[in-house]
């Protein structure tokens, strides 16, 4: 294997879970929902996944596993918001360090325990074609996962009679009720999509990135997600395109030290955050000069891509 192809290959392993979780969080907040609880989700996710292929010794049963974790995690977070309507920002920012405790409790078992990695799946003759073969087509089981999702939720979201009603109760949940969509189902369904994504995400760091348990694994990822979907203005493939560029950024650092480069560590390690704020801050500014240069008429209708 030639060193571009590793580095494709560690790419696409980064960048992975990224897409995954964000996709999940576009969808939630597609619906009107902002959940800032994706870092515990994903974390939960981890651990679960880990505990699951453990106990079975199959990396499928994991899957399913951390999947499940995301999914009830999530749970819990539209029953506090949508049910009890309690503060989205605060509820989120709660369950995520909810979940970085209650994953380091449940994971001190399976710190140092070898872990059962997901097998790649190769596929006869396009695995074979030079450069394109080894990195497209002898990926893992997530990996392929992750494509479908993107095509997926662009086209249920663009496509379909409830990826427009979800649309509509993201833009005026008032006017979708009196129109007679279930507004709290939906957005209920939406949440438990965005866990279920993001307890996928986890168990990609332990089944595959990493095969293993570490506390506090997701190591943030979880937040780039959540700046990820405003920096992909909350489309599908823009979140696909964005996650790569993240996760690019992430395994720079490591192969700046491999290669002996004189940066400092710390400093390749804050690059993926860095990228983040510049990102935000950027958007932010675009905003700003639309609002600036729209006619007053106009500018009272302005309403921000979603």
């Amino acid at each position: 294997m030639s060193i571009f192809e590793a580095i494709l290959l560690t790419v696409i392993t980064a960048s992975t879970p990224l897409v995954i979780a964000a996709l999940g969080e576009l969808v939630a907040e597609r619906s009107g929902v902002l959940n800032l609880g994706v870092e515990g989700m994903m974390i939960m996710g981890a651990v679960a996944a880990f505990a699951g292929a453990q106990a079975s010794g199959s990396p499928y049963v994991g899957i399913v596993c951390g999947i499940a974790a995301g999914a009830l995690f999530s749970l819990l977070f539209a029953f506090l918001t949508l049910t009890l309507v309690a503060n989205q920002v605060a509820t989120g920012l709660a369950l995520t360090l909810l979940g970085l405790g209650a994953s380091g409790m449940l994971g001190e078992a399976y710190v140092s325990v070898p872990g059962i990695r997901l097998e790649e799946i190769v596929i006869p003759v396009l695995s074979d074609i030079p450069l394109v073969g080894p990195v497209l087509f002898r990926q893992d089981l997530i990996f392929y996962l992750s494509i479908a999702l993107v095509v997926g939720v662009s086209w249920f979201l663009f496509r379909s009679r409830a990826g427009l009603k979800l649309r509509a109760i993201g833009d005026s949940h008032a006017s979708a009720h009196a129109l007679g969509i279930g507004v709290i189902r939906t957005r209920y369904l939406a949440v438990m999509f965005g866990g279920a994504c993001a307890g996928l995400a986890g168990a990609q760091l332990s089944l595959v990135y990493t095969p293993q348990w570490a506390e506090n694994m997701s190591a943030g990822r979880g937040w780039i997600t959540l700046a990820l979907v405003v920096f992909a203005s909350w489309r599908p493939w823009r979140v696909f395109a964005g996650g790569y560029l993240f996760g690019a950024v992430t395994i720079l650092q490591l192969h700046a030290q491999a290669f002996g480069l004189g940066i400092p560590a710390q400093f390749l390690s804050m690059l993926p955050y860095a990228a983040t704020i510049a990102v935000l801050i950027i958007i932010s500014h675009n905003r700003r000069t639309t609002l600036i240069n729209t006619p007053a008429s106009l500018g009272k209708a302005f309403v921000p891509e979603r």
